[in-house]
């Protein structure tokens, strides 16, 4: 009897956009509310203090600047570093289980080298100091820095703070973060921000399947490269069973969630405002499902600051920011390439709906749409 063997269905670079989209609540926006969106995500990267609010308000029928601010007030939501080593904000629960997930790959980033340069300073000592001290009070950076200088003199003292940051699962305190309002970084440990340890093992199976209900279909290089972790391929075969299989159209495998959207590739996609740093942007190794190589080429800045890009048919076709002028707040936007006439009234209508919620004084005549570059 012949043996047949059965090919995974191609899903075309369209097709992958439009399940992208469809996860990441761009192709409409979520009723739900902002901690089960952002549990839906696994957090929004939030090295800017206030893209968050800009990655929710593209994403979410209804959202008002009070329901993240209060989330991070009542400690239900936490800004804290993860994956690939950048400050997330995600909700209290998955801070919980996600820090220990990831921790591999903060170690490993901190690496043998930086304890060659701190010799003489064992982990174990610095971690029990970094805790008492933010066991009696929440501490700037500056005064984290400030201790640990005098208790080991002569030592890189920003490699010191670095590594501190690294071992002991930090927050970023309010006011960090609240709508409208500013300061410094101002750590606590998890711990005691959240009343509630940490998880006591990692979770790489939750953290495979919680990344393809919001990034996939995906390969397992996608995975490695959202979370900064290294070796999931064996995770993502013990999964293989409860997982569809599909390729794309250069042949690699891609895994999914069986019951997760897969729009076709000529659903409509609807202009789209993308916050900075926006997770849809960074978190698969082959982001041509989202963006060209050219366009990449654009986005990627030598200072590693990611600017709001803005979606025309799902796709990176340009820049955004938000430009204060005396008293006068614009919406600059950037097309990569010319846009239609059609294309223009969709980016200035979107545009100025965005900016009324950055801006609520501020009108559609607000909206610069620049000459494109």
């Amino acid at each position: 009897m012949a043996i047949t063997s059965t090919r995974p269905d191609t899903l075309s670079r369209r097709a992958l956009n439009r399940a992208f989209l469809a996860r990441q609540l761009l192709l409409e926006r979520s009723p739900l509310t902002t901690l089960e969106v952002l549990e839906h995500l696994t957090g929004l990267q939030a090295q800017a203090p206030q893209a968050p609010y800009a990655g929710l308000w593209t994403r979410m029928r209804s959202f008002a600047p009070d329901d993240l601010s209060a989330r991070l007030l009542d400690r239900s939501a936490v800004r804290i570093v993860l994956m690939r080593g950048t400050v997330h904000l995600v909700t209290a629960g998955d801070c919980r289980w996600l820090r220990p997930t990831v921790q591999p790959a903060l170690d490993r980033a901190l690496g043998p080298r930086c304890w060659r340069t701190l010799e003489g300073v064992e982990p174990a000592e610095l971690v029990a100091a970094g805790r008492a001290w933010l066991d009696e009070a929440p501490r700037s950076a500056a005064e984290l820095t400030r201790l640990l200088e005098e208790r080991w003199p002569g030592r890189d003292r920003s490699l010191l703070t670095n590594a501190l940051r690294v071992l002991v699962p930090m927050v970023q305190t309010p006011p960090r973060g609240v709508w409208g309002r500013s300061g410094q970084p101002v750590y606590a440990t998890a711990e005691t921000w959240l009343s509630a340890p940490q998880a006591s093992a990692a979770d790489r199976a939750s953290l495979v399947r919680r990344y393809l209900a919001a990034f996939g279909p995906a390969s397992v290089a996608d995975v490695q490269t959202w979370s900064g972790l290294t070796r999931l391929r064996e995770t993502v075969d013990a999964l293989r069973p409860e997982l569809r299989v599909f390729s794309d159209e250069a042949g690699t495998e891609l895994f999914d969630l069986p019951d997760a959207p897969r729009p076709g590739p000529d659903s409509p996609a609807p202009v789209r405002f993308l916050a900075e740093f926006d997770n849809a942007i960074l978190s698969h190794a082959d982001r041509t499902r989202i963006i060209g190589a050219a366009e990449q080429r654009r986005i990627m800045t030598r200072n590693a600051v990611i600017p709001g890009a803005v979606l025309v048919d799902g796709f990176v076709r340009g820049a955004w920011s938000k430009v204060k002028e005396g008293g006068t707040t614009r919406l600059a936007v950037t097309p990569y390439a010319p846009l239609s006439a059609r294309e223009r009234a969709e980016v200035r209508r979107e545009g100025a709906a965005l900016l009324s919620f950055l801006a609520p004084d501020a009108g559609e005549e607000d909206v610069m749409i620049l000459p494109a570059r």
